[in-house]
Order: structure tokens, then C-alpha cells, then sequence
């Protein structure tokens, strides 16, 4: 019984390490959307990985924006070889799209898209930690 237990718990640390591991995870910077930027944590939320915007910034520097606190990405999922696949929030209209991202290196492609994945639109965010 003491291994058995031994072995659950060593299994459950090594899978939370690994969650804690995801490349995608730390600051990105936005690009500007009607005129203005946000940082944005990629971080684990429960099974999933989701992005919280933590700074946001217009043309006069850092302000006290409405989306700060709030999830930009949601439901993100790692499929593997730098591509995730969940949904995006876009603030500036209030929608919610089918989100996907493709992480390589410093920078991160998101995209939101609608009709299935025939129309996207989409951003290069840029690490900041």
C-alpha cells in the first residue's frame, strides 16, 4: 500500500511539472488593436491554458483598462509541435472566435477565426518574459 501510494504521488508531480513546463506559458505582448496594447499571461487554468490580460497600455502609456483581470484566451489546448487550439476573446468588439496559435520561439501567432476556419484574422504576439 506504501508504494502504491508512493507511486500516485510521484506520478501526479511529474504531470504537474510537466503542465508547469508548456512552452507557451509566460508575457506576451499584444499588437495594437484600436490603438492600444496588452500583456497577456499565458498561464494553466484547471486542465486548460488560458491568457489573462495583466497591463495594458494606450497611446499615453500604461492605464487602468476594463480587460485587465479578465481571460483573452480561453479553453487552450496544446496539440503539439507549437500549435494550440481553444478560443480568443477580442475585446475591442466583444467577440469570442474559435482561437488557435502557433508558438515559435519569441513570438506567438494567434488567430481568431469564424466559419469553420475559413476567415481568421490574426496577431504576432511577442514574448516579454
Amino acid at each position: 500500500m506504501k508504494y502504491l501510494l508512493l507511486g500516485v504521488l510521484a506520478s501526479l508531480t511529474l504531470a504537474g511539472a510537466a503542465l508547469a513546463q508548456d512552452p507557451i506559458f509566460g508575457t506576451w505582448k499584444t499588437e495594437p488593436d484600436d490603438g492600444k496594447y496588452s500583456y497577456i499571461e499565458m498561464k494553466q487554468c484547471g486542465a486548460v491554458i488560458c491568457g489573462v490580460a495583466v497591463k495594458s497600455f494606450n497611446e499615453s502609456g500604461e492605464y487602468a483598462s476594463p480587460v485587465l483581470g479578465k481571460q483573452i484566451v480561453r479553453n487552450m489546448k496544446n496539440d503539439g509541435d507549437g500549435q494550440y487550439s481553444g478560443e480568443a476573446w477580442r475585446p475591442s468588439n466583444d467577440k469570442v472566435y474559435v482561437g488557435k496559435a502557433t508558438l515559435n520561439g519569441d513570438t506567438l501567432r494567434m488567430k481568431g477565426c469564424v466559419l469553420g476556419g475559413l476567415i481568421c484574422f490574426g496577431q504576432n504576439w511577442t514574448r516579454v518574459n
